[in-house]
């Protein structure tokens, strides 16, 4: 079920997704706290917003793989990050989504 699209300045286009990556523990399964230099890059993002979508030879649009709201496990260096507002964001292509995390 797709939830209600985060309040941005930022709209993608073409078959681009604007995501939000989630964040990553801060303490490992051992129970050692980890510093922010040693934790490594989350590649699961959150879906809040998706572009005006990608046109086959015909002209007709094709569907979004994605909704607003999913959870997504995308490449690791991927995408265009940006900062707007305080918040970090990653814009990115579509094909670079690996799959749907449910």
């Amino acid at each position: 079920m797709a939830e209600q699209a985060v309040q941005t300045k930022l709209k993608p286009l073409g078959n681009r997704v604007l995501v939000k990556r989630l964040e990553a523990e801060d303490q490992a399964k051992g129970g050692i706290i980890l510093p922010d230099s040693a934790k490594k890059k989350q590649e699961t993002a959150k879906v809040v917003a998706i572009g005006t979508g990608k046109k086959d030879k015909k002209g007709d649009l094709l569907p979004f793989p994605v909704a607003l709201g999913d959870k997504i496990l995308m490449e690791k260096y991927s995408g265009q990050e940006v900062s707007l507002d305080g918040e970090e964001y990653v814009i990115l292509r579509a094909d670079d989504i690996i799959a749907i995390v449910e």
